[in-house]
C-alpha cells in the first residue's frame, strides 16, 4: 500500500478512519439517522470523507491541533514526531464511551513498532472493536466475548 492511501485510511493521530462508523464507506443510513437525530446535523454535515480530508463531519473540529502539528512537525503520523508522545494525545476518560481518543497513543505505538501498513492490515480493525465492543479486564486490557473463552 503506499504511503499516500495508508494516509487516506489513518489520521495523524493514530485514529483509523476507515474503521470509523462515520466514515464515508461504512456509514449506514440507521447511523446517518441516529447522529442526525442526536446532533440536529443535516445528512451530508454527518458524513466524513476522512480526517486529512478538507470535508470531515461537522461532529469533529473544523481545525484539528494534532493534524495541523503534525503537518507543522513534517510528519504523516504522530509516532514519527521526535516529541512523540505529547499532551494533544493526551488520554482523557471524558466522552471515552463514544469518542476513540484513548485508542490514539495506543495504536501510534503499535504502528511505530510493526509499522504502519502491517499495523493497518494485522491489528487496526481489531483494536477499533476491542475498545467499542471489549470489556475491561485488569491486567489483560479491553478483552472480546470470545476471547474469555480461550
Amino acid at each position: 500500500m503506499k504511503k499516500a492511501e495508508l494516509c487516506e485510511a489513518i489520521a495523524p493521530c493514530g485514529l483509523d478512519c476507515i474503521h470509523c462508523p462515520l466514515y464515508e464507506k461504512n456509514i449506514t443510513d440507521e447511523t446517518r439517522k441516529k447522529m442526525m437525530a442526536s446532533t440536529g446535523l443535516k445528512p451530508e454535515e454527518v458524513v466524513c470523507h476522512g480526517c486529512r480530508s478538507g470535508e470531515r463531519s461537522h461532529i469533529c473540529p473544523s481545525e484539528c491541533a494534532t493534524a495541523s502539528c503534525a503537518k507543522e512537525m513534517g510528519v504523516d503520523f504522530c509516532f514519527e514526531c521526535p516529541d512523540f508522545p505529547c499532551e494533544k494525545l493526551s488520554p482523557a476518560s471524558d466522552q471515552a464511551e463514544r469518542l476513540p481518543h484513548n485508542l490514539k497513543v495506543y495504536n501510534s505505538c503499535r504502528m511505530g513498532k510493526m509499522g504502519v501498513e502491517k499495523w493497518l492490515k494485522e491489528e487496526s480493525k481489531r483494536s477499533w472493536v476491542r475498545y467499542f465492543k471489549g470489556k475491561m479486564i485488569m491486567g489483560k486490557g479491553p478483552v472480546l466475548e470470545t476471547d474469555q473463552n480461550s
